[in-house]
């Protein structure tokens, strides 16, 4: 990947986006991770104002400190950057005690992570419509369209998507390129919705890497019988992951009604 002309094709596409939708900058969530950390760089070096946000909900004090520790190296090298720490702890917990229990443990557990996913995004869309923002999303490629890793109306709730087109070993590529700090590149990936230490390897069952083989695979229009032992579990975990979240990668289904009915 040729990084310099990526980074410059990406810098000038948010600005560019920007100028034609009218609006006068970015506000990017902070989680911590390397793809939130990457887009807020890139909208920095528009020029532009972006609002970086920390949004904690019971998060795990290491994740806030990266997001912290970025955060500041930001500001320190980009006057057009903006802080805003949000502590949503209390707010979810309003939320979910005035929902009902479900009896599928897992099922309660997954809902209320895409609960905090939601809360962040209305949090973030709340910002940008204050100050006449976008709502820059954070997702990569294998992520977005692969294997649907995301909340849908959270995480995927966004204005625009700069690195959804960058694997995720292009995000690290980047990263290193444009100097982000170095605890943020060697952090596991994690989505930090469960409370927990768990990474998204432990959510998903195969690493990024193993992923993106699957994804460049798939696309070559290879089988499942191509393949044996981890190579096969890792594509059937792909296959499967894809399939079952096919509906946030596809726009919303529409009930057309046959023109001589209206």
């Amino acid at each position: 990947m040729q990084t310099e002309k990526v980074v410059q094709h990406i810098t000038n596409w948010l600005k560019n986006y920007v100028e034609k939708s009218k609006t006068k900058g970015f506000v990017v969530g902070i989680s911590g991770g390397i793809d939130s950390a990457v887009t807020s760089t890139l909208c920095a070096r528009t020029g532009l104002p972006t609002l970086c946000v920390e949004l904690p909900i019971h998060q795990a004090k290491s994740q806030v400190n990266r997001a912290q520790e970025h955060i500041d190296w930001l500001m320190e090298n980009y006057d057009n950057v903006l802080n805003e720490d949000l502590d949503l702890t209390n707010a979810f917990e309003s939320i979910k005690a005035s929902l009902p229990v479900a009896k599928n443990e897992d099922s309660y557990q997954l809902s209320l992570a895409n609960t905090r996913a939601r809360l962040r995004m209305t949090t973030l869309y709340y910002l940008a419509g204050i100050n006449g923002f976008l709502v820059c999303g954070t997702g990569n490629k294998v992520e977005d369209f692969g294997v649907g890793f995301f909340t849908k109306y959270g995480d995927g709730g966004v204005d625009l998507s700069p690195i959804a087109d960058l694997m995720k070993s292009e995000v690290y590529a980047v990263a290193e390129y444009l100097g982000v700090v170095s605890s943020i590149q060697k952090a596991a990936p994690t989505d930090g919705l469960f409370g927990d230490s768990r990474t998204d390897e432990d959510q998903i069952g195969a690493s990024y890497d193993e992923l993106e083989w699957a994804m460049k695979i798939v696309a070559q229009g290879k089988i499942l019988d191509d393949f044996s032992g981890r190579q096969a579990e890792v594509f059937k975990i792909y296959q499967q992951r894809h399939r079952a979240n096919l509906h946030k990668m596809i726009p919303i289904p529409v009930c057309e009604i046959p023109e001589e009915w209206k």
